[in-house]
């Protein structure tokens, strides 16, 4: 399984400098992280990486990330809010299920919420619960090793215990803790 994080959003681009909450909520991707998305995704191509199936967070980010990656490699877009950010700052706040599916049509949001979201904090336990439960399910679809899943910074770590920048792709095998 792949797990790659969402391209840099106006939310990283503020606080990255000033280590402030600009208080957007749902923030979109940049131009600069569409480019590292694309960039992300060229790699993938040319190392031959084969992906058949493509889980994303809900948040307008990682939905903007996978709309890059799902053309490039024509597949469809799965939802999975287990993959989302944990809810710590006001970027955590999601959209409605009804404005994504406007702006996101070839999704598939499945029986995701209305209010899908968590806020307005998340503990560290409970992200590891969620970690925990994600981890569990991925291994009971038999195309878990051709996953690619579009996540967060604070899942990532969850998950997998590592830091990653924006747009940074981390192979992960969800049958070991």
């Amino acid at each position: 399984m792949l797990l790659i994080r969402h391209g840099q959003s106006h939310f990283n681009n503020h606080f990255v400098k000033t280590r402030v909450d600009p208080g957007i909520v749902d923030p979109r991707l940049t131009e600069e992280g569409r480019r590292q998305i694309r960039a992300a995704t060229e790699r993938l191509i040319a190392d031959g990486q084969r992906v058949t199936r493509l889980l994303s967070s809900p948040y307008w980010r990682a939905l903007e990330t996978a709309e890059i990656l799902a053309e490039a490699l024509d597949i469809t877009t799965e939802v999975e809010p287990l993959v989302s950010e944990r809810a710590f700052f006001v970027c955590d706040i999601g959209s409605p299920r009804s404005e994504l599916k406007a702006r996101f049509p070839a999704v598939d949001f499945r029986d995701l919420a209305e209010e899908w979201w968590r806020y307005p904090d998340e503990s560290e336990r409970e992200l590891m619960q969620r970690c925990f439960h994600f981890r569990s399910e991925a291994v009971r679809h038999p195309a878990w090793p051709e996953t690619l899943v579009v996540s967060h910074w604070g899942f990532i770590r969850g998950l997998t215990g590592r830091s990653v920048e924006n747009a940074a792709v981390v192979r992960h095998d969800p049958t070991f803790a």
